[in-house]
């Protein structure tokens, strides 16, 4: 900005500013842009979130104008294509729970094991080249992975359980594990190595194992990063969709028993969202229903993951 300079005869003259004041407007009209754009990226994922559970409330409204909450939670039958309708959601939660603790019984030892060798006994060079085959293994396309499950493990697994349909939870659940596993080896790594190396020393000087000291010293200390690492897997298992619409059968079957068919919630998504049913119809409505179902699953199991994070912090 320009000022007024008064000089010795008293005569007003207007002075230009200066080269570092000119440099510092500038700098502070960047720093402006720079935090309107950071302000505006971090207000894209809240306003998304938002909009998503206003869509899934408001639609959900609609269908249980004409549902009875006491039916959806309670009814053992969910067939809301046919004319005798009924929509227990129980049925698509057995399958999403049954098929989700299967992957869950191979993710997270295997995730576990795999994170305390590269973390604690994988040389630099071994570590460098299994890290990224790893992360390859999370990239590759789910509809893959469940062609698999359905063409090489089901016939191996009928081959030792012959009475094993062709589509079943346990087959889509055992993939389903494979595929998780880099989320929570990946991140319970990077868990362990962030513990401070004085830890290490400490427990090896006291005559400790690299073993002992693996699950003893450093596993505690990690604790809030592997649980964080375990409900990432956990997330990630309930929402999975592919696989278990392409080797599962989205048959819709009230059971706990991996190995029959069934149906998960966001397969019967995929079958009706697909479909030829009307906009506004009933029908079409439970994918809304079945939707705000899975995310106040996929809620409480962070907040799960929340509270673990917290307690086990104010622990260690």
């Amino acid at each position: 900005m320009t000022s007024v300079v008064i000089d010795s005869q008293g005569v007003a003259e207007m002075s230009v500013p200066s080269d570092r004041l000119k440099k510092d407007r500038t700098r502070h009209m960047k720093e402006q842009v720079i935090e309107a754009i950071l302000f505006l990226a971090a207000f894209v994922s809240v306003f998304t979130t938002v909009a998503i559970v206003y869509i899934l409330v408001s639609e959900s409204l609609v269908f249980f104008e004409h549902v009875p909450l006491k039916d959806f939670l309670f009814d053992t039958q969910w067939t809301p294509l046919f004319d005798d309708a009924h929509y227990g959601i129980m049925v698509l939660l057995s399958g999403t729970i049954t098929s989700s603790l299967v992957a869950l019984l191979v993710a997270i030892p295997l995730g576990t094991v795999i994170a305390i060798y590269l973390s604690e006994f994988a040389t630099f060079k071994v570590r460098e080249i299994a890290k990224p085959f790893l992360e390859l293994l999370g990239g590759v396309p789910t509809i893959v992975y469940g062609y698999f499950a359905l063409m090489f493990l089901t016939p191996i697994l009928q081959a030792i359980y012959p009475d094993l349909p062709g589509f079943n939870l346990l087959s889509a659940g055992l993939i389903m594990g494979v595929m998780i596993i880099p989320y929570v080896a990946s991140l319970s790594e990077d868990a362990m190595r962030a513990v401070p190396m004085s830890l290490r020393e400490g427990s090896y000087a006291m005559g400790a194992t690299r073993l002992q000291t693996a699950i003893r010293v450093v596993m505690p200390a990690a604790t809030s990063g592997i649980a964080s690492a375990y409900i990432l897997g956990v997330s990630r298992a309930v929402g999975e969709t592919m696989i278990l619409a392409v080797a599962a059968g989205m048959q819709p079957n009230l059971t706990f028993n991996p190995a029959e068919p069934g149906a998960t919630i966001t397969s019967f998504i995929v079958q009706v969202a697909l479909g030829d049913l009307p906009h506004g119809s009933i029908g079409y409505q439970t994918i809304f229903a079945a939707g705000l179902t899975l995310m106040l699953l996929t809620l409480a199991f962070n907040l799960l993951g929340y509270y673990m994070r917290k307690k086990y912090r104010e622990v260690y």
